[in-house]
C-alpha cells in the first residue's frame, strides 16, 4: 500500500513509520524536516511545512492513504480534509489525543478536575477534530486515541481496544507505549475495523 505519513520524524510518526516499513509498505515520509528521517528503500522523504496547503496537496497525490501525526494545532481538519479531497486520496487515519475519550459516563477526560491545564488547548483542538470528522461525508477516516499516557517503549503486542472509553489497567493507570499505538494504527490500516470511527488503545 502507498501511504503518506504526515508528522513522520515526530515521537509517534517515527515508529508508525517503523511498523508501516516492517511491513512493507511504500512511505512517503512528510516533515518539517526530512533530515531526520533515516533513508530506507521503502520510504520517500518530503520536507514539506503542513500549513502550506499547497505543498501538502502535491505531497499526498497518489496515495491509497494518509495518516496524520501532525498537532493538531499545526493544521486544522477543514484545512487537512480540503487537501485530502484535492489531492484525490480518500482514506485518512489520524493521531487522535486522549483528552476527547470518556473517563466517565457523559464526562470527557479533558473536563476532568486533574487534567493538566497546559494540555487543554491542544486537547480541545483534538476534541474539535473528531467533530469534524463525524460530520465528514466522503472521506473514509479512522481516529485512532492513545491511553492517557503515551510514552517511548517497547513494542509488547498485546493490548487492548474500545471505542470511546478511556482504557485503565487493573492499577488504575490508562497507558500505551508508541511502538503498541503504531502497531494498532496500522492493523487498522490494513485491516478496517473502524470506518468512520474513533476507537482508542491500551493495555
Amino acid at each position: 500500500m502507498r501511504v503518506a505519513l504526515i508528522g513522520a520524524s515526530g515521537r509517534a510518526g517515527s515508529e508508525i513509520l517503523k511498523e508501516l516499513i516492517s511491513r512493507g509498505h511504500e512511505v512517503t515520509a512528510i516533515a518539517r524536516n526530512d533530515r531526520a528521517i533515516a533513508d530506507h528503500p521503502f520510504v520517500t522523504k518530503v520536507s514539506a511545512d503542513v500549513t502550506d496547503l499547497n505543498e501538502i496537496d502535491r505531497a499526498l497525490r497518489g496515495h491509497d492513504t494518509v495518516i496524520s501525526s501532525a498537532r493538531f494545532s499545526a493544521i486544522s481538519p477543514g484545512d487537512l480534509l480540503w487537501a485530502l479531497k484535492r489531492s484525490g486520496v480518500e482514506r485518512l487515519l489520524i493521531v487522535g489525543g486522549a483528552g476527547s475519550l470518556n473517563a466517565a459516563p457523559g464526562v470527557r477526560l479533558l473536563e476532568t478536575p486533574g487534567f493538566p491545564d497546559a494540555y487543554k488547548p491542544e486537547a480541545l483542538a483534538g476534541a474539535a477534530y473528531l467533530d469534524a470528522l463525524r460530520a465528514e461525508k466522503e472521506i473514509n477516516w479512522t481516529m485512532l486515541s492513545p491511553s492517557a499516557s503515551f510514552f517511548s517503549g517497547r513494542k509488547t503486542g498485546t493490548f487492548r481496544i474500545d471505542e470511546d472509553d478511556l482504557l485503565t489497567a487493573a492499577d488504575g493507570k490508562s497507558s500505551i507505549s508508541f511502538a503498541d499505538f503504531a502497531t494498532a494504527l496500522v492493523d487498522e490500516l490494513e485491516t478496517p475495523r473502524y470506518p468512520r470511527a474513533r476507537f482508542t488503545v491500551g493495555y
